[in-house]
């Protein structure tokens, strides 16, 4: 860790400007905190195409019995 936050002391967060209330600051922190812990990590972020999935090339089994014929042709 940078040495911010409760545990050390530092406070996370310092007005430099201004006298906000004590709603602004509560509606700031839920603002920040919402958006760091609400992120998604880069690596998670892509969103994969079916095209590529090999796993929709392999079929199941067709076994014997009625109908089996027409279930070879269809797509899943």
């Amino acid at each position: 860790m940078d040495g911010v936050g409760p545990r050390s002391g530092r406070p996370m967060l310092r007005v430099v400007r201004g006298d906000p209330t004590d709603e602004e600051i509560a509606a700031l922190v839920a603002v920040l905190s919402a958006r760091t812990y609400g992120a998604v990590p880069a690596g998670d972020a892509r969103v994969r195409s079916q095209w590529r999935n090999r796993a929709r090339n392999i079929r199941p089994a067709i076994g014997p019995g009625p109908g089996a014929w027409r279930a070879s042709g269809l797509p899943r």
